[in-house]
């Protein structure tokens, strides 16, 4: 299922070319972009490039590669759109496991989604599951939902509002949550899609678990801590929680993909990435 060949997102950023002479000195300013430049301090003769501001996970650029970084490792693809439409039981306990953020029939965020979704469009096709999904909540059952449920999940798929319903309850519940406690943090953009890639597997309660866990042993930025150490201490507190399962036991989209952009020292997770999951190689240009 890896595909390897996901068109690739680029940034593009005007650039201004400035001749600048001083005095004394013939000074070429070459490819600056346009809006890095600012006005000269009074009697300096000098242009001064601004640093670029740093951009927060939720920056849309910054969003793209966060879902595509979680469907490397929940789907084995890039192509995180293309997710909308699986369904399967993974045999982790937690019954079907579906979309583009793995919601569940045994976790509760599925019939949150099927709620969500009917409200919207009252007549769809899984509304008449709604009772089944309240049964097996908490459950691996798939009591209601065999035969038809897997069919009928991939017809919903292809309703526009079934895909927005999908990425709002993925934002509602796990996104926005966690890059706004990373900003509470002080931790940058890697920090915060650690706590996103957290709460994905274990639920933001986990996550929020893992992060009260990493406190006795570092500080985050906000409180006085070294963000690169208290990054590395989160990501042993999480590889901790995965190897509770059997089923998440594979701790790669951790050690060889998160780690690897920490000892980078990619705080602010600049594409290109280089990582692995399963020992699937990726990029993300």
């Amino acid at each position: 299922m890896n595909n390897h060949g996901t068109p690739r997102r680029r940034r593009t950023t005007a650039y201004l070319a400035a001749g600048l002479l001083i005095p004394g000195a013939s000074i070429v300013y070459g490819l600056m972009p346009a809006d890095a430049a600012t006005q000269p301090p009074a009697g300096t003769g000098a242009l001064v490039a601004a640093a670029p501001a740093r951009k927060n996970l939720d920056d849309p650029a910054k969003k793209e590669v966060a879902m595509q970084i979680v469907s490397a490792a929940e789907n084995s693809s890039l192509d995180w759109r293309a997710q909308f439409s699986y369904i399967e039981d993974i045999d982790d306990g937690r019954g079907y496991t579906a979309g583009i953020i793995g919601f569940c029939s045994g976790t509760g965020d599925m019939l949150e989604l099927v709620e969500a979704y009917t409200r919207t469009t009252p007549s769809n096709v899984l509304a008449r599951y709604l009772p089944a999904l309240r049964r097996v909540n908490g459950s691996d059952s798939h009591a209601g939902l065999d035969p038809n449920y897997p069919r009928d999940w991939r017809r919903a798929a292809q309703d526009p509002a079934f895909r927005a319903a999908q990425e709002a309850e993925r934002d509602r519940v796990y996104f926005n949550p966690s890059v706004a406690k990373g900003k509470s943090d002080g931790v940058r953009a890697l920090g915060q899609f650690a706590y996103y890639d957290a709460a994905v597997v274990h639920g933001y309660e986990g996550m929020e678990s893992i992060r009260s866990r990493a406190l006795r042993r570092a500080k985050p930025p906000a409180r006085g801590g070294d963000e690169t150490r208290w990054l590395n201490v989160f990501l042993d507190e999480r590889v901790v929680e995965m190897k509770k399962e059997e089923a998440h036991s594979d701790v790669s989209r951790i050690e060889t993909a998160q780690r690897v952009f920490l000892r980078n020292g990619n705080l602010d997770l600049n594409t290109p990435l280089d990582f692995a999951v399963y020992g699937d190689p990726y990029h993300i240009g």
